[in-house]
């Protein structure tokens, strides 16, 4: 199998196994990450009734990123969904990794969003 192919199976499997665990409530939204090699973006969920509460992305003109690909901007975007979070009246989550490894600009985004007032 490729190696390509055989890395984005395991991300998948990573990922289904996750999503079985961890659930968004009202009172608890989900709060989901999604990295890519530039960017890196985040939004609070409640999947039972099947909506985004709030988001944020280096893609947002408002944090003003020259570079969306590291710890900084990961750091960036966690203050920012903290802050929009805590003002749409949500101020603990659930946190989904979505398989990708708890360290780097993951780790990065969730620190700066536990400092920003979001309770894990």
């Amino acid at each position: 199998m490729d190696k390509n192919k055989l890395k984005s199976t395991r991300i998948q499997r990573r990922r289904r196994g996750i999503r079985k665990r961890v659930i968004g409530e009202p009172s608890r939204p989900r709060l989901a990450v999604n990295r890519s090699l530039r960017h890196i973006s985040a939004q609070v969920i409640d999947d039972l009734d099947g909506r985004t509460i709030v988001s944020a992305s280096t893609h947002d003109k408002s944090l003003n990123l020259s570079d969306g690909g590291n710890v900084s901007a990961a750091e960036a975007v966690g203050a920012a969904i903290a802050e929009k979070a805590k003002s749409a009246g949500v101020s603990a989550v659930v946190f989904d990794r979505r398989g990708f490894r708890y360290h780097g600009r993951v780790k990065a985004l969730a620190d700066a969003a536990r400092k920003g007032g979001l309770t894990f």
